[in-house]
């Protein structure tokens, strides 16, 4: 029957599952407890190849014992420029089994990001990914002294090249092969010797407003973390999980490998960032996480293909849907779900919603996790009407990751749940911000006592920026950040993250800001979905050339304008939106105004689209 009303395999895992005081301990004990099983699994060619954990621990060994042999020292920095792929894992682990410290560098950061990065943490040993993140670090490899080696994990397209400074992966795990002869003892040493209390990873913060701060994590911090995840929400050796987010981002480094690792559940990686949707298919993952922007581009897709289908197809999904959302009220209202309406919405599942899982692939998930940036209430509810439960988490990275989390036995959407088990959160009585303290949060920021001072109170409080509410029965909502609160013209205080998820949540809008600090009325920049609205062009004979273009359409103009009066009904005539513009940049996640999660950065995008801003109030 659906997992909408059988919540009994999300239990909290209080034990622990696997030994180890250390992230590289961890590692090793897992090894050893799980030897053959299936640990890593990624497509190559058209080709799923698997791997265990024994044949993770021999390559994690060859490329530590590698990276000893360069004269690699403990408590020493070693970055990773890459894409998610399993040689990036693989990376991890010898760095952390070398008793180093481990970064991530984003894949789409510009050459001088990658220079202040690798400076900063004075990273002595760089992964490269290929020949284009070679092209970066070759760019300002003069200007980083302490650099030892680049190592590169594909030497496709760099078949004729020489330089000194630069070997491959493959050449890497030789030299380890060779020096393990010699010294065959030393790398479990140097895994034996890391303390709880070393600084195993650094994860650098945005910087949208100045220069990235390198968050310090300790070995303690995340093995701890890890240990509590298992209580919020629980996996074991039976799940499959995907693979795809960043590993640089503390979401799929902490809740991705490390929560993997610790609990033995399957890591599918994604050929690309662009075949996610395809490959969720194949993987059919247990449990799967992911931003809201991923959750807003399956239901879009959905809800395109709908169109296209028959009138009976329509029909039967209207239909099924309905029956759906009828459980998931019940379910979020606390009330039992009947015999009748359990056996209509079984009927439901045969005919349309168990085709809608699989076109998402999420048909054989337990449940679904959103997290690192606000969800549109109305998306949970969507996705518990196909009868899978969307649990949302909320954290940062200075606190590793989830502090708090909904329950699948009481969803309440639009909240992030209670506190963690694992950590305290309280509202500040003067500001009504979050704030966190538990052994979950972070050692400080690399470099930067004066931030770590201000993020970290004396008694232990972590200072998130989040400003929220709390119920009476301990579940928190975000309001906003404190810096994005709106005060309009005539006082009022609007969140505008309330207006920009109900936007997101048209198939037709990917992103919005929006804005009315100190003005008369609230305005919007609207990031539009490229492939719906071009769909919606082609299919309304609307004419248009290129992107830009696309976006100058009346009839475009007038779509959008469409989604922002349905939003608008929702709201108190201030709090309504009055214009809106569209850019008309296709955005990647190499452009400054993206983060690399996908969202607009609303200070930097204000500032650049000012002249425009102001038209709107002219």
């Amino acid at each position: 029957m659906s997992n909408l009303w059988n919540v009994a395999h999300i239990k909290a895992q209080t034990k622990v599952v696997l030994a180890g005081e250390t992230l590289s301990a961890m590692f090793w004990n897992g090894v050893e407890q799980r030897g053959e099983q299936i640990w890593l699994r990624q497509k190559e060619l058209g080709i799923w190849r698997s791997w265990t954990w024994d044949q993770t621990a021999e390559a994690v060994r060859e490329i530590g014992a590698g990276l000893i042999s360069l004269g690699f020292k403990p408590h020493e920095t070693a970055s990773i420029l890459s894409n998610t792929v399993v040689e990036w894992v693989l990376a991890d682990l010898a760095i952390l089994s070398c008793g180093g410290v481990s970064n991530g560098i984003y894949p789409t950061d510009a050459a001088s990001q990658v220079q202040y990065l690798c400076e900063d943490s004075g990273t002595s040993i760089l992964f490269v990914e290929d020949d284009e993140q070679l092209d970066k670090a070759l760019e300002v490899r003069t200007r980083l002294p302490k650099l030892n080696k680049i190592v590169v994990f594909d030497m496709e397209g760099l078949r004729d090249f020489s330089d000194p400074g630069v070997i491959s992966l493959a050449q890497l795990r030789e030299m380890g092969r060779a020096y393990e002869v010699l010294h065959p003892d030393e790398l479990m040493e140097r895994a034996a010797d890391c303390q709880p209390g070393d600084l195993a990873i650094l994860v650098y913060t945005s910087g949208t407003t100045g220069k990235p701060k390198g968050a310090m994590h300790s070995h303690h911090g995340l093995v701890y973390t890890a240990h509590g995840y298992n209580t919020l929400i629980s996996q074991d050796e039976d799940d499959e999980r995907m693979c795809f987010l960043p590993l640089c981002h503390i979401a799929e480094r902490m809740g991705g490998e490390y929560f993997a690792m610790y609990t033995g559940t399957v890591l599918n990686f994604v050929e690309n960032p662009e075949t996610v949707p395809e490959n969720v298919r194949e993987i059919a993952p247990t449990v799967f996480t992911a931003v809201p922007r991923v959750w807003e581009k399956f239901y879009s897709g959905v809800m395109i293909t709908l169109k296209e289908a028959s009138r009976l197809q329509q029909f039967t999904y209207a239909w099924a849907i309905g029956v759906g959302t009828q459980i998931a009220d019940r379910v979020l209202a606390g009330q039992p779900v009947g015999g009748w309406l359990k056996v209509k919405f079984t009927l439901a599942r045969l005919l349309a919603l168990n085709n809608v899982r699989k076109l998402i692939g999420i048909h054989r998930s337990r449940f679904l996790i959103t997290g690192a940036a606000p969800i549109s209430p109305d998306l949970v509810r969507w996705y518990l009407a196909l009868g899978v439960p969307m649990l949302e988490v909320w954290g940062m990275t200075e606190s590793c990751g989830a502090a708090t989390g909904v329950p699948a036995s009481r969803i309440k959407p639009g909240s992030i749940g209670p506190a963690a088990a694992y950590n305290e959160v309280r509202l500040d009585p003067a500001t009504g911000e979050i704030q966190v303290r538990g052994d979950n949060v972070f050692m400080g920021y690399l470099n930067q006592p004066d931030k770590t001072a201000e993020t970290i109170d004396a008694q232990g409080w972590l200072h998130t920026g989040d400003v929220g509410l709390v119920d009476e029965e301990g579940f928190f909502r975000i309001t906003d950040r404190m810096k994005d609160i709106i005060i309009t013209a005539g006082g009022k205080n609007i969140t505008p993250s309330e207006l920009e998820n109900e936007l997101k949540f048209s198939p037709y809008i990917t992103d919005a800001v929006v804005i009315g600090d100190k003005r008369p009325y609230l305005t919007a920049i609207v990031m539009i979905d490229q492939e719906n609205v071009e769909k919606y062009a082609q299919d309304n004979d609307v004419p248009f050339s290129n992107y830009a273009s696309l976006t100058r359409a009346p009839e475009v103009q007038a779509l959008i304008q469409g989604e922002l009066d349905r939003v608008n009904k929702k709201f108190a005539r201030v709090e309504q939106i009055k214009k809106f513009f569209l850019l008309d940049t296709q955005l990647s996640a190499e452009d400054e105004e993206l983060t690399p999660t996908m969202k607009l950065k609303r200070k930097l995008v204000q500032q650049k689209y000012a002249t425009r801003i102001e038209a709107m109030y002219a």
